[in-house]
């Protein structure tokens, strides 16, 4: 699953740096951004959220008790329902979409065509809703079937969509009279549909027939809207603060908006690497032990994906922080996107950073308590994430700009992660005896020692090799990168052995199984 994952973050890494060439941070580039931020903010909060939350134990418990052919005809029907209702939905918003932008992005009337276009641009993605709410819902049925691969994959297609159409499309957008990003929105319309439709084939392939069973008195389908209302609240401080934060960067000028989302999504190749992809894997798992109400295998899952979220996510974060100039020099800062850019996406994708933790723990945690068939929890935490998150922002954005609305979304996302996590000890007592603070404390201190390293090392290559007007080249940049990631993963694995840190031993040991043919004992390996 996270192989496919990288695979996804690939692609998009690549759409990213698409856009980076082609339209850099600018007037344009913030217009994509919120025009493709309101469907996916609703996408966020209903479909691959609260919807996913949803279903997912619902159609476990169903296929659990009754077996296959019944939880068929609940998905059928969930299909049928979500055809309806976020088609509904999808109209309503291609009407509104003015008044969306207006309400999103105030401060773009003040630059001509910079509202109009984004009106258009809405109004041609709001259909990827639909589509997207498809997607995930035939993700949740694959993933509680045991096929992980197809669902984690089909975002390439996505994303290789866009690539394209920044190529194809964008030209032919700008023949017909507009600006030459429109045809982004088309690509992004089109991904989204391809999205769904490659997962229909594996889908097929289980045995699942598509059929239309609209049928709103359905009792697995009253479960799920039972935990679908307060799950949308639940599931939705992350993508809140992120619309606050919008709200606020587009009274800033031109370019924050474009700054905030290169390094949001710089900071989700890590998220959606290993933090989303934990997520998927723990909560069939989660659901299962639920059903049986074996509250032993429910704190066994849950501690063992806490455990490896924060040793990767620690590491991640601070690796991030600590290399966040050269990558982003490396990856965006060609065509129209210069340094000036660089710096100020780095300083965005710093704060960001120190929330990866608490991002990847909350898509964790928060549909565990679904799964429990709790919904106050949730919806308590992330309303208080949602305050706390706007008081931060208020707060720090005229002492730190557009940084502070990153950091701000950082914090919240650490006090929405820190309730959830409190409270679901109190559920669970056995997850308290897993050793997770223990993990947390030493991830920190190996992974600070790596960070250090990092960039200590990346900053001597890069002197070493400038030249001798005091610039550096791409190549350049890459081997620092190199170097300094190099020596960041040696110091996180020597840090780690001396912590003794179980994820790490474990990572080696597989290094050994893969390689080796031996454990770390030296003995033959079985299976």
């Amino acid at each position: 699953m996270s192989a496919a994952t990288f695979l996804s973050r690939i692609a998009g890494l690549v759409r990213e740096q698409t856009f980076a060439y082609l339209f850099g941070a600018g007037v344009w580039t913030d217009a994509f951004n919120v025009a493709f931020r309101i469907p996916n903010l609703l996408r966020d909060l209903f479909a691959e959220g609260a919807m996913s939350a949803a279903f997912v134990p619902t159609f476990n418990a169903v296929l659990a008790r009754e077996g296959r052919e019944p939880a068929f005809r609940l998905a059928n029907v969930t299909l049928s329902v979500l055809v309806i209702v976020v088609g509904l939905l999808s109209v309503l918003g291609i009407l509104l979409s003015p008044w969306l932008v207006g309400l999103l992005a105030p401060e773009f009337a003040a630059v001509p065509g910079k509202a109009e276009v984004t009106v258009l641009m809405t109004r041609i993605m709001f259909p990827f809703l639909l589509a997207i709410s498809l997607a995930a819902i035939t993700m949740g049925i694959l993933n509680s079937l045991g096929s992980f691969f197809a669902p984690a994959v089909a975002p390439v297609f996505l994303n290789l969509a866009m690539i394209v159409a920044g190529f194809t499309l964008c030209p032919l957008a700008l023949e017909a009279g507009h600006p030459a990003i429109v045809g982004m929105a088309v690509g992004a319309m089109a991904g989204g549909i391809l999205q769904f439709a490659v997962q229909l084939v594996p889908l097929w392939r289980e045995g699942f027939r598509p059929a239309w069973r609209p049928r709103f008195d359905d009792p697995g389908m009253r479960r799920i809207v039972i935990l679908l209302v307060p799950g949308t609240i639940g599931l939705a401080a992350t993508q809140i603060n992120v619309a606050v934060s919008t709200i606020l960067a587009t009274s800033l000028g031109n370019g924050p908006v474009s700054w905030l989302n290169y390094a949001f999504r710089l900071m989700q190749l890590p998220l959606g690497l290993f933090g989303v992809a934990i997520a998927q894997a723990t909560l069939p798992a989660f659901s299962r032990a639920a059903a049986r109400q074996d509250r032993e295998g429910m704190a066994g899952t849950l501690a063992g994906s806490l455990n490896l979220t924060a040793f990767i996510n620690v590491a991640a974060s601070l690796a991030l922080a600590a290399l966040a100039h050269p990558l982003i020099r490396l990856i965006f800062q060609y065509g129209r996107f210069t340094a000036a850019d660089t710096a100020a996406t780095a300083a965005a994708l710093q704060a960001y950073a120190l929330g990866l933790l608490g991002f990847s723990v909350v898509k964790v945690l928060g549909p565990a308590f679904y799964a429990l068939g709790e919904t106050k929890v949730p919806v308590t935490a992330s309303l208080v994430a949602v305050a706390v998150n706007i008081a931060l922002n208020l707060a720090l954005l005229k002492p730190c700009g557009y940084w502070g609305l990153a950091l701000g979304s950082s914090l919240a996302s650490a006090v929405n992660a820190l309730i959830l996590y409190r409270v679901l000890v109190r559920r669970l007592p056995g997850l308290a005896t897993q050793g997770i603070g223990r993990t947390l404390a030493a991830t920190l201190a190996a992974a600070g020692v790596a960070a250090l390293g990092a960039a200590g090392t990346a900053h001597l290559v890069l002197a070493s090799l400038a030249g001798r007007d005091g610039t550096t080249g791409a190549t350049a940049t890459a081997v620092a990168l190199a170097a300094g990631a190099g020596a960041g993963l040696l110091l996180l694995v020597v840090a780690g052995r001396l912590l003794r840190l179980a994820e790490v031993e474990r990572a080696l040991n597989l290094l050994r199984r893969r390689f080796g043919g031996t454990t770390a004992r030296g003995s033959p390996t079985a299976g």
